[in-house]
C-alpha cells in the first residue's frame, strides 16, 4: 500500500509540476466528454419528442388519409369548371366497421377550407365533419363548453366546437360559447372549445400539430351546409373536388390487435379503389420505426462525438511521449535505486489515468450543464440520461489507460545506464 501511496503521490507531482501543459492535456478529453453527453442528449431529446407526438394519436388507433392523385386530368378545359374524384368514401368506413374484427370503432371525418367570421374579425379557418365520439377516440379534452352529441348529428344541427387558436383570433378574450359564428355564409352556434390535436404530415408522415385554425362541426351538418363537394377558385378557373372523407380513424380493441387489423384494412382498401388515393398510418409501426431511428442515431452522434475523445487521446500520448524523454535521467536515477519496471509503468500510468479522469470529470459536468442552457435559449429539447455519463465518462478513463500504457512501457524499458548518461 505504500509502494501504491508513493507512486501516485510522484505521478501527482508531476502534474503540479507541468500545470499549464496538464491543463491543456486535459481539454481535450473535456471537450470531448462533453460533446459526447451533450450530443446524445440532444439526440434522445428530439427522438422522444417525435415518439411523444406518435403516441398521442393512439397506440391502439389506425388513421387512414385521403391523398389526391398526381395524375389527375381536367374534365374541361382552360377556364371551365373541372371536378376530382379521389379518396374515402361513406362505404369504406361501414365496410370496415362491419367486417373487420377486433375494431372497437371508427370515426369518420371530411375538411373544409372555409372563412371563419365574427363581427369585424375574419380567420382562414378549416371546418372539419366528424362524429361525435371523435373526441374519446383522439384523447382531446374539452377545455370549455361540451363537444356535440348524437342528438346534434340527427339532426344536421349547426353547431360548432372551436380549437384555442381561432377562439382566440375570433373573440380574442370574450367567452366564445353561445356566440354565433358565419362558416363562409353560414351560421353556427359555438357549444364548446376542444384542446388542439397532434398529427400527422401527409407528405412524410412525421408527427406534427395539425388543427390549428380548425373547428368541428356534425359530419351531418357539413353535408346540408357545406355541400359534398370542395370549390377551389384561382387563375382564372374552378376546380371541384368530390371526397366523401378525408380522413377514417380506425381503433383497435386491444394493442395486439393493431397490426392484423392493419392489415386487413389495407386489403379492404384495395380491394375497393382501382387507384392509390388513400394512406394508411399505423402509429404503432411510427413508434417503432423511430424508437430503430432514434438508436441508430444515437450510434452516429457517439461516433461523430468519440472523435473529440480520440483527438484528446492522442494529445495525451504526444505530451508523455515528450515528458519521456524530457525524464530521461529521472528515470535512470529511479532504476539504479532500485526502481522495477512496473514502479516506473505505475508512475506514468498514474499521470495519465489522472490527467483523463480529471478531464472526464469536468466534461461530465460540461455536458451535464450545458444542455439545459442551449435548451433554454434555443427551445431544442435535451434529454440527459446516466447511462451517457456513465459511458463517456468510461471511455475516457480507458483512453487514459489506452494511450499512456505505451509511453509507459517505453519509459520502462529505458536502459538505466544509458538514461543516466543522458543530458
Amino acid at each position: 500500500m505504500t509502494g501504491i501511496l508513493r507512486t501516485v503521490g510522484l505521478g501527482l507531482r508531476s502534474i503540479k509540476l507541468h500545470f499549464l501543459r496538464s491543463v491543456l492535456t486535459m481539454l481535450g478529453i473535456l471537450f470531448g466528454v462533453g460533446s459526447v453527453i451533450s450530443m446524445l442528449a440532444f439526440g434522445e431529446g428530439t427522438s422522444q419528442e417525435a415518439q411523444d407526438q406518435i403516441k398521442a394519436l393512439g397506440s391502439t388507433n389506425i388513421i387512414l388519409k385521403s391523398i389526391k392523385p398526381t395524375d389527375t386530368t381536367s374534365n374541361a378545359g382552360e377556364g371551365q369548371q373541372r371536378t376530382i374524384k379521389y379518396g374515402l368514401k361513406y362505404d369504406d368506413a361501414k365496410i370496415i366497421r362491419d367486417t373487420v374484427p377486433n375494431v372497437k370503432v371508427v370515426v369518420s371525418a371530411r375538411d373544409y377550407p372555409k372563412p371563419l367570421r365574427y363581427q369585424q374579425r375574419a380567420v382562414d379557418g378549416r371546418v372539419r365533419g366528424t362524429v361525435p365520439w371523435f373526441p374519446k377516440v383522439s384523447k382531446l379534452k374539452m377545455l370549455q363548453g361540451r363537444f356535440f352529441s348524437d342528438v346534434d348529428e340527427r339532426s344536421h344541427d349547426n353547431v360548432c366546437v372551436l380549437t384555442p387558436s381561432v377562439a382566440r383570433r375570433l373573440f380574442l378574450h370574450e367567452y366564445p360559447v353561445g356566440k354565433m359564428i358565419k362558416v363562409d355564409y353560414d351560421p353556427f352556434t359555438v357549444i364548446g372549445v376542444i384542446e388542439e390535436k397532434t398529427g400527422v404530415r401527409k407528405d412524410d408522415g412525421a408527427p406534427t400539430a395539425t388543427n390549428r385554425n380548425m373547428i368541428y362541426i356534425p359530419l351531418s351538418a357539413s353535408r346540408v351546409y357545406l355541400g359534398e363537394q370542395i370549390v377551389d377558385r384561382s387563375s382564372g378557373s374552378m376546380s371541384r373536388e368530390d371526397v366523401q372523407l378525408h380522413e377514417i380513424q380506425v381503433q383497435a380493441a386491444e394493442i395486439e390487435d393493431v397490426l392484423p387489423v392493419s392489415e386487413s384494412i389495407r386489403r379492404v382498401l384495395a380491394y375497393s379503389h382501382s387507384k392509390k388515393d388513400y394512406e394508411v398510418i399505423v402509429p404503432l409501426e411510427l413508434i417503432r420505426a423511430a424508437k430503430e431511428s432514434a438508436r441508430m442515431y444515437r450510434v452516429f452522434l457517439a461516433l461523430i462525438a468519440s472523435v473529440s475523445l480520440l483527438v484528446g487521446g492522442i494529445g495525451i500520448m504526444n505530451i508523455m511521449l515528450a515528458s519521456v524523454t524530457e525524464r530521461t535521467r529521472e528515470i535512470g536515477v529511479r532504476r539504479a535505486l532500485g526502481a522495477q519496471r512496473k514502479h516506473i509503468i505505475s508512475q506514468f500510468l498514474v499521470e495519465t489515468i489522472t490527467l483523463s479522469s480529471l478531464g472526464g470529470a469536468l466534461g461530465v459536468l460540461v455536458g451535464i450543464l450545458a444542455p439545459p442552457v442551449i435548451e433554454a435559449t434555443m427551445g431544442q429539447r435535451a434529454i440527459v440520461k446516466p447511462e451517457f455519463v456513465i459511458l463517456s465518462f468510461g471511455v475516457s478513463a480507458l483512453v487514459g489507460v489506452v494511450f499512456g500504457l505505451y509511453p509507459a512501457v517505453r519509459a520502462a524499458s529505458l536502459d538505466p545506464i544509458e538514461a543516466l548518461r543522458h543530458e
